[in-house]
């Protein structure tokens, strides 16, 4: 039995040792340009050039200034949160009503409306450039937050309203009738009941469409053509073209620490709500 085992024994070290050396080699490579961008931006035009890997001789904060302020990037994250925050507030509350209808009652074409929202995840949002220009531009919200924002909260609802129909499959039923029992109306069952105890999903959803409309570039470089309402991604690229005329590299990568941190802090603050809520609510669909 033992000359049996230690085969297997052998083998599991090996393909275990494989697995850590790939992940290990993974994550150097994903975390190494973070860091590198990091400590660059605390260094001299001159340092960025001259020694690019060896660490600053004094940390220059006076970088991240000139990014909040000469570069506009400031009044680009400004811009970036007035577009975000309302998305990700309108897009999860629409999503968990609609989510929980579609979960939790029995309706003719309860099905054809959820695979509708399912048949929005597959439709790419470059086919839908041109007609959402034309689209807000005859409604006379083309280049302005509240136009994006609707655009936002739009590509953003299949998905939601997919995964917390799910999430919300999983919630006891024994919950929501004994809620009936006691007297709560349809507005308290879901406000003061299922709201509550889809948390985790909820958080996850609004992470998971934070960091999409943060990255999101394609939208706001159709929909925003006022460099005054940019928001953090146009004003990056905007702010590397203008490095072509312009030597101040150090401000340059300054300013990407300040685009890529807020998206850092919220994943590690939420992490173990995102993990628990995904786990949940892939366990029905």
């Amino acid at each position: 039995m033992e000359r049996q085992g230690s085969p297997n024994k052998l083998l599991e070290i090996i393909i275990n040792t494989v697995i850590y050396l790939f992940l290990a080699s993974w994550t150097i490579i994903v975390v190494f340009p973070m860091l590198w961008v990091i400590v660059t931006s605390f260094k001299t035009d001159k340092e960025i050039f001259l020694s690019p890997w060896q660490l600053p001789a004094q940390l220059m904060w006076d970088n991240f200034v000139r990014a909040l302020t000469k570069a506009n990037i400031g009044l680009y994250l400004v811009n970036s949160l007035t577009v975000i925050l309302p998305s990700i507030f309108f897009t999860l509350l629409f999503s968990a009503m609609a989510g929980y209808v579609l979960a939790r009652y029995e309706f003719p074409g309860n099905r054809i409306i959820f695979y509708a929202f399912m048949g929005g995840m597959l439709f790419p949002v470059m086919l839908a450039l041109v007609p959402l220009f034309f689209l807000l531009q005859s409604m006379k919200i083309i280049d302005t937050h509240f136009g994006l924002i609707l655009v936002y909260i739009a590509y953003s609802l299949p998905f939601t309203v997919f995964f917390l129909t799910g999430f919300f499959k999983t919630i006891p039923s024994d919950l929501i009738e004994a809620a009936i029992i006691d007297g709560a109306n349809n507005y308290q069952l879901f406000f003061l009941i299922v709201i509550p105890l889809a948390q985790n999903g909820l958080v996850s959803m609004g992470i998971f469409n934070f960091l999409g409309m943060w990255n999101q570039y394609i939208l706001p470089l159709v929909l925003l053509t006022s460099s005054d309402k940019y928001v953090l991604s146009q004003g990056l690229a905007f702010l590397q073209h203008q490095q072509r005329y312009q030597s101040d590299w150090s401000g340059l990568f300054a300013a990407i620490v300040i685009v890529m941190l807020p998206t850092l802090i919220v994943y590690v603050i939420f992490q173990n709500q995102i993990q628990r809520g995904l786990t949940v609510g892939a366990l029905k669909g």
